[in-house]
């Protein structure tokens, strides 16, 4: 076995490797960035090299660095983790050339399963089922049009060197297409070097059920089953669970063997995965192979989790020649499986990443590797900053029960336990999936979000009241423990107005909301809310916890104030409250309209209008590449471009006015 081996990557999966590690007696050396000098996984190893800049191909790209770190630290191996130079068969072979172990496949199969065109001639040979359509080297976009009308529409174009989403669009109708085209090719181009794409029927209603393979030096191969990843966002995942609901043992055994018929074609060692889409029709189920990842995936611990193994593990040993430690028919499924991404981004804004600091980063208890718990695997801790330079995950939330009915259930509890303050995160909206109807009935598919937009997005779970109740709850404790302090001198925008009087004012959402707390001679509180006026209760409930009721209504609040603004958790959700200063507001004006603005820190991609084209609402005006995804910039109003501020390929901070319209 290994004495010291090098990761090269960053974040969660660094971690989670570490750990891995350690409990092997393996020392670990971390590779570094600029931004990422103090971060969690510089720490979780015992040695760090710094390898450029914060951007990724000024540091975690450049695997002359890397493999020059392991030399100089005496490394025998280096694993990729997931994304950066995973699957990069250059470095790969780097790495062998230097005598160094790389920790997953050959680089030729990467390079066999790299370009999916390719891939798919050779899953052909295999006897692998394929979807119909376009793997061509030909890329004329002419061609490529011409293609997509003899495959019908709806059509998928994808990045031939791709993965994560990036370079993917779906095509409803020939008209789209062109445009479709040239944004993938930008995309794949900035992302992977390679704008090549493939073309593909869209299957409608799919699912993308993807098996576990894993291959050693000695010829051997196993599937560790399958894990479900249909719930998406922008083609990436959401969530993702294992076992496959509605997974027969005879398919489950016809797709695991299809996989490693897959990785036996190109000859696969260590940890790789099969995706496949799956079509429903009734209840029947084909599957056609779509891509191999040549890598540990985002997604291994709900397989972990059902296995009760840890492929990290298995990487290291099959890496360092061992055999695989379990054959085929040793391998069981036990319970079900659930892992959550958090990530920070605004899904009730299409998704858009964000950035800023954890302020508030807090976790429901975790115990890894043991079933029926939770585990929590990231990459950041509390004060750490998101920062525009890498993926916009915090953390995965994995969970086990006995059934899924129990894995959901938990999950639900996790998340609700997840507080995180400081910038926007999905955690609310993936308990809004998690609660949805199709998801908790099993009626998966890739439209899932889309589907139930009515009850995923802008959902208020805590409501005014109730949130008014609590951050009210919460400053009232706070006085109270400071103890002969002087209520006067708080700065959270409350105030003492008359004898056992404040008039308060929130923000609320888009609404402003009055309210009044009266307290009387016995110290009974009344709570008025727009009129509303209602007893007031409240208690401490353990930990941070208070014990609300306004009326009729009860709740157990977590109340966190950030500047002038409470962030309430409930176990029905999470919501923000805002005082307001009347005073410090009132000279605010609303015109805004005629600017538009970056939402993130990013790159202008290109302008689609020029100074003294006419728009109109909804068109799109310019493209915006942030966070490794394009983002489009539309205009919010009918009107008529009086400036463009920049010029392609220029870097703009968040909130930069990108041009001015006259409406």
């Amino acid at each position: 076995m290994f004495r010291k081996i090098l990761i090269a990557n960053r974040g969660e999966i660094a971690c989670r490797v570490a750990a891995t590690a350690r409990r092997m007696a393996i020392q670990t050396v971390a590779v570094y960035s600029d931004a990422d000098a103090h971060a969690k996984h510089v720490q979780a190893c015992d040695e760090a090299v710094h390898v450029g800049g914060s951007a990724p191909r000024d540091s975690y790209l450049q695997w002359q660095r890397i493999i020059e770190a392991a030399r100089r630290t005496g490394a025998e191996a280096i694993h990729p983790g997931y994304g950066f130079l995973s699957e990069n068969e250059a470095f790969a072979g780097a790495c062998t050339d230097a005598g160094i172990v790389f920790i997953g496949p050959p680089a030729s199969a990467i390079q066999a399963m790299g370009l999916k065109a390719q891939a798919k001639q050779l899953m052909e040979k295999a006897g692998v089922p394929l979807v119909p359509g376009y793997h061509g080297g030909d890329q004329n976009p002419a061609l490529l049009q011409r293609e997509a009308d003899r495959i019908g529409y709806p059509v998928l174009i994808k990045a031939s060197a791709g993965g994560g989403g990036k370079g993917m669009r779906a095509v409803e109708n020939a008209a789209d297409f062109a445009g479709a085209l040239a944004s993938c090719q930008r995309e794949a181009r900035n992302s992977f070097g390679d704008e090549a794409v493939l073309v593909e029927k869209y299957v409608t209603r799919p699912r993308h059920i993807e098996i576990q393979v894993f291959g050693d030096t000695q010829g051997n191969y196993v599937y560790l089953f399958e894990r479900d990843c249909s719930v998406q966002r922008r083609h990436q995942k959401v969530l993702e669970e294992a076992p496959a609901p509605g997974m027969t043992p005879a398919m489950r055994q016809r797709m695991g063997e299809a996989a490693v018929a897959a990785a036996r074609a190109v000859n696969y060692v260590g940890a790789g995965t099969v995706e496949f889409i799956v079509e429903q029709r009734g209840a029947e189920m084909n599957f056609f192979f779509m891509e191999m990842n040549t890598r540990l995936q985002v997604e291994h611990p709900v397989t972990e989790a059902i296995t009760g193994l840890d492929l990290v593990e298995w990487q290291l040993r099959v890496a360092a020649g061992q055999p695989l430690p379990l054959r085929q028919d040793e391998l069981r499924i036990q319970g079900h499986a659930i892992e959550a991404r958090i990530c920070a981004e605004s899904p009730d804004n299409n998704f858009l990443p964000a950035t800023g600091t954890l302020h508030v980063y807090r976790k429901p208890p975790a115990t890894a590797f043991q079933r029926g718990t939770v585990r929590i695997d990231d990459g950041v801790r509390e004060g750490d900053a998101i920062s525009p330079y890498y993926d916009s995950m915090i953390a995965k939330l994995i969970v086990h029960g006995a059934t899924r009915e129990e894995a959901l259930a938990r999950l639900d509890t996790a998340l609700a336990g997840t507080h995180i303050v400081g910038l926007s995160t999905n955690v609310q909206f993936l308990r809004h999936v998690v609660r949805s109807r199709s998801f908790a009935q099993a009626d998966l598919d890739t439209a899932l979000i889309q589907r139930e937009a009515g009850v995923l997005f802008n959902q208020e779970p805590v409501g005014l009241e109730l949130a008014a109740a609590a951050a009210v709850a919460k400053t009232l404790r706070d006085e109270r423990a400071l103890a002969g302090s002087d209520p006067f001198s708080r700065r959270d925008g409350w105030r003492s107005h008359g004898t056992g009087v404040r008039r308060l004012e929130f923000a609320f959402g888009a609404r402003q909301a009055k309210a009044q707390l009266a307290t009387g001679h016995d110290g009974s509180l009344v709570l008025t809310v727009e009129g509303r006026a209602e007893p007031l209760l409240f208690e401490a409930a353990g930990d941070d916890a208070i014990a609300v009721q306004y009326g009729e209504q009860r709740t157990r609040a977590v109340v966190y104030t950030l500047g002038e603004t409470d962030h309430v958790f409930t176990p029905a959700g999470a919501t923000q409250i805002e005082a307001i200063d009347l005073l410090a507001h009132a000279g605010d004006q609303a015109a805004e309209g005629g600017r538009l603005t970056a939402p993130m820190p990013g790159k202008v991609v290109s302008f689609a209008v020029k100074a003294g084209d006419k728009v109109s609402k909804g068109q799109p005006l310019a493209v915006l590449e942030a966070m490794k995804m394009e983002h489009t910039i539309a205009a919010p109003a009918d009107g008529t471009v009086a400036e463009l501020m920049y010029a392609p390929g220029d870097q703009v901070v968040e909130g930069a006015e990108l041009l001015k319209i006259t409406v």
